[in-house]
């Protein structure tokens, strides 16, 4: 059990790092429930056009069989 001590200078830092990051990352500011229900409902409420940021390829037709591409090296 004495051989797992290094492992704790660890295990403090990386909690204290964890609780600091926790108050720190803290909305230091209160909402007002109301405004937020109104700007959900707003959202919410807005269509927007149902985009994709790629074109789907085309899929190719199956065939059934599992081909593999071949592992000779073509000659030049």
């Amino acid at each position: 059990m004495e051989i797992l001590l290094w492992l704790l200078p660890a295990v403090l830092v990386t909690v204290a790092a964890m609780c600091w990051v926790g108050w720190a990352g803290r909305d230091p500011r209160e909402v007002d429930r109301e405004v937020m229900v109104r700007r959900l409902a707003k959202g919410m409420a807005r269509e927007t056009p149902l985009r994709y940021a790629a074109p789907r390829p085309e899929r190719d037709r199956s065939t059934g069989i599992a081909v593999r591409p071949s592992r000779a090296r073509k000659a030049s």
